[in-house]
């Protein structure tokens, strides 16, 4: 009997078994094609899809969209032709760059030209393609190339001391990005007029320079002159905006070449809690500006002595070739005299980011290199005010980019936005080639009041009071002192004479008041730009120098515009 029962119980056992394992096996197996399901519909979605389930800053650091296709094809062609592409550029690019070079030739070489130029055996390497722009006026694409490089390459370089130095250039290693442009498209063949090429991107550039049975070393000065003339030329010859056209149909493609766009003006305000490169006393930091690196069109702000606060308050202006690609860039260096500046910090704002015709005021942080974006170190700030006016602009005023008056771009926009100088005669300021405008009037400056200033007295509280001055005068004013606040009221109004608005700031400086001294709290440095374009206008102003605190203010502006000759002081 307990045998029948016993086997009755273990089938019925084994049965149990049996269903539960097949209905594992289907819910597994549904689980399967559900995930099958959901991988396949993973795999149709596109690059934009993927960006719409999640934002782009939630991506881990490894994960790259890739817009450019592989280009194996193109690099076994083109190392099997290499030879016949090396004799036919080496004399195109000796014959090109040989100019630039002289151009940029330093005054201790008294020539410098090609002795020997080949571009070696080792076919570049395009790693990638993308199209940048297909349309029906033609089509943009970029490749990404590199290229290390044996070719030879001997330079003929004489000193003014008459000798005569053979400096072979070698160990080229090259990756960067070009662009070329097939414009215009048209129904002939090859389908296009035009290509246009430019080194879009240089990523690297690196090579070593050696003088023929002899050490470059043992010459001062002779490999660091040399390095920059090369790199100049290569930077002022053929990368972009410049670019090289060749002519495949016979035609007039003068609007392929390249002409300014617009003027871009930077005016450099201040920099605070830079980074003091100095072992004894401060950092003297002096700034540089440019939208291509050339000496020529590179700018330079005046030297502030031992500070890390400093205040330059200078215009600079450059020509705009392609405002959708260019950035303006300022590096700010520690004069070091007669040595090597040592940069603190540098900062880039490209152009496309700036609104035309509207001044753009930002403080942006420093880095310590432009290509590398994860650089936690605090090396200070800088403020920027920034104006893109395009030439082609429409406005209601006359175009202000005639050449007959000098005026900057900040100052044009004055006298168009109808701030009291919007009836200027133009005809009047064309007939005085070298007059400027001065933005003289009234400032009319409303301390309205303190929020959360830092305590300075032994009871948690300060007694505040605000100085205010123009920087360019004398004059000076002081609001009343309220006891024993941290969040002040004041509501006094103070008016300043202005003669040069433009070129002006306003410094407020708050201060705790004791019977026999006083505590600085902060400060607030203003330019006049906002109040010129906008005449009326209040805000709030974090305290510079303090870990709280803000002032309210309202500013009122009175224009009256005059004139005086442009060689007179600012």
């Amino acid at each position: 009997m307990g045998f029948w029962i016993g086997l009755a119980m273990g089938v019925a056992a084994g049965v149990a078994l049996i269903v539960a394992f097949a209905r594992c096996e289907n819910s597994r197996g549904a689980r399967r094609r559900q995930l099958a399901a959901t991988v396949a519909a993973f795999s149709k979605m596109t690059v934009e899809d993927s960006r719409k389930l999640l934002p782009g800053d939630l991506y881990p650091s490894w994960v790259v969209f890739s817009t450019q296709q592989k280009l194996k094809w193109l690099n076994q062609e083109l190392t099997k032709i290499w030879p016949f592409v090396n004799d036919a550029a080496s004399e195109l690019i000796k014959a090109s760059v040989e100019p630039v070079l002289e151009q940029y030739r330093p005054v201790v070489f008294a020539a410098l030209k090609f002795s020997k130029l080949t571009l070696g055996t080792v076919a570049p390497q395009f790693t990638g393609i993308s199209i940048i722009e297909s349309n029906e006026d033609g089509i943009v694409m970029e490749l990404e190339m590199n290229w290390d490089a044996n070719p030879s390459i001997i330079l003929d370089v004489k000193t003014r001391l008459g000798v005569a130095l053979p400096i072979q250039v070698k160990d080229i290693g090259f990756t960067g990005v070009f662009r070329l442009i097939f414009r215009p498209l048209v129904e002939d063949l090859p389908c296009f007029g035009a290509v246009c090429f430019s080194l879009r991107k240089k990523k690297k550039l690196d090579f070593k320079l050696k003088v023929i049975g002899g050490d470059i070393s043992a010459i001062p000065g002779i490999s660091a002159a040399l390095e920059d003339t090369i790199k100049n030329a290569v930077e002022d010859s053929i990368t972009w905006p410049v670019r090289k056209i060749i002519p495949i149909i016979p035609g007039d493609y003068s609007d392929l070449e390249l002409k300014p766009v617009g003027t871009l003006e930077v005016k450099l305000v201040q920099a605070r809690d830079l980074t003091n490169k100095d072992l004894i006393g401060k950092s003297d930091p002096f700034a540089t500006l440019y939208i291509r690196p050339l000496p020529d069109k590179t700018k330079r702000s005046k030297t502030i002595s031992n500070d890390l606060n400093p205040i330059w308050n200078e215009h600079f202006e450059f020509i705009v070739e392609d405002a959708d690609t260019q950035s303006v860039t300022v590096k700010i260096y520690d004069d070091d005299g007669i040595q090597e500046s040592d940069l603190i910090g540098c900062v880039q704002v490209s152009l496309k980011d700036l609104q035309p015709g509207k001044v753009k005021d930002v403080w942006l942080k420093l880095v310590k290199d432009l290509e590398i974006q994860r650089d936690r170190k605090d090396r200070g700030q800088v403020h920027l005010e920034l104006l893109y006016y395009p030439y082609n602009m429409k406005d209601e005023t006359p175009n202000p980019f005639k050449q007959q008056f000098s005026m900057t771009s900040l100052e044009r926009t004055m006298t168009s936005n109808g701030n009291g100088s919007g009836s200027t005669d133009y005809s009047r300021l064309s007939s005085r080639k070298r007059k400027e405008i001065i933005l003289r009037g009234v400032l009319s400056v409303t301390v309205v009041s303190g929020e959360d200033l830092p305590a300075m007295d032994m009871n948690g509280k300060s007694d505040p009071y605000v100085v205010l001055s123009l920087k360019k005068t004398k004059t000076k004013y002081k609001t009343r002192v309220v006891t024993e606040s941290l969040n002040p009221v004041w509501n006094q109004t103070f008016d300043f004479v202005v003669e040069d608005g433009l070129h002006d700031m306003l410094m407020l400086e708050v201060y705790d008041h004791d019977t026999f001294s006083r505590d600085y709290m902060g400060r607030c440095i203003l330019t006049l730009t906002k109040v010129l374009i906008e005449e009326d206008y209040s805000d709030s102003f974090p305290l510079e120098g303090a870990k709280t605190g803000k002032l309210n203010l309202h500013l009122k502006w009175s224009p009256q515009s005059i004139f005086r000759d442009s060689g007179e002081a600012a």
